[in-house]
């Protein structure tokens, strides 16, 4: 009887794929649109200010940002911004939510993908989940220009996975030795691992241009001679005291002080990235957030 009431229950479908399974990730393809991976080979050196005063920099000029905190166990890309988000990708892998439902809106159009700070689930990915969270980035590119990707510090293997997965890197380092040295470190483990493009080069936290061009030689020579790359040199940031203020101000440094030195350059990086006529910068550009119905 049992077995006569399952065979009731059962009926063809047209096609030979479940219609459930059309909206697995492996149904997905990578995201499309431009995508930077920023990273650098030690901490400290002011990556993440830098990624999320670059994404308002771009959103200024009006393009659509998408921001991905990629430091997965020490997120805080949501504090430098000056939002809360409610959920982030812990839940997502979870199977709480959705990337759609996690993303928060922040200035200039830049929507950001948050993670979480000491998140076990998040400390330690395989592949297999760095590969279904990059897929799952182009369920939200529809509504991107860039996707800007600010990786941990250091050569941990989620750090180079993203650098091989995003079409471009940019690496930051500052001009100390250390940071010298390791930016190198990352280079080079990258190449070796098979990257295509050499990376971008940016020297934050400069005394001065002197410094920066000293120290952005140092390193080109370096690649050049041992590892055959010509890196590209996109600009430098100052040292600047400003930087510190927003940071304890918990707001952007290009919305707390939008003339301040280091804010002038990272408007200049952002230039590398979308040379568009910028719209009038007083004026926020209206957002539509959409999500996408099975």
């Amino acid at each position: 009887m049992k077995k006569r009431e399952c065979e009731a229950n059962l009926r063809l479908v047209p096609g030979g794929t479940p219609e459930a399974e059309t909206d697995h990730p492996s149904s997905w393809s990578r995201p499309h649109v431009r995508s930077v991976a920023i990273a650098s080979g030690k901490g400290g050196v002011g990556k993440s200010t830098l990624a999320a005063n670059l994404a308002l920099a771009l959103g200024e000029r009006g393009a659509r940002v998408l921001l991905v905190d990629a430091d997965f166990s020490q997120a805080n890309l949501d504090l430098l911004l000056g939002v809360h988000p409610r959920w982030d990708l812990s839940h997502v892998l979870q199977g709480e939510k959705s990337l759609e439902e996690i993303v928060v809106q922040g200035p200039y159009g830049v929507r950001l993908v948050p993670a979480a700070s000491g998140s076990p689930e998040l400390a330690d990915l395989d592949e297999y989940r760095l590969e279904v969270l990059w897929r799952g980035m182009s369920q939200l590119e529809n509504d991107a220009d860039v996707v800007l990707v600010d990786t941990a510090s250091g050569v941990h293997r989620s750090v180079t996975w993203l650098c091989r997965a995003a079409r471009e890197v940019l690496v930051v380092t500052t001009p100390e030795m250390p940071a010298f040295s390791d930016a190198y470190a990352l280079i080079k483990l990258l190449q070796k691992q098979g990257l295509t493009r050499p990376p971008h080069l940016v020297i934050n936290n400069a005394d001065g241009p002197e410094e920066a061009e000293e120290t952005a030689h140092r390193i080109r020579l370096v690649a050049r001679r041992f590892l055959s790359l010509d890196l590209d040199v996109w600009g430098s940031v100052p040292a600047d005291p400003a930087v510190a203020r927003a940071v304890r101000l918990q707001e952007p440094l290009v919305t707390a002080f939008p003339q301040s030195p280091a804010s002038i350059a990272i408007r200049a990086l952002s230039e590398q990235l979308w040379d568009v006529v910028p719209p009038d910068p007083r004026v926020l550009p209206e957002t539509h957030p959409q999500r996408l119905e099975a």
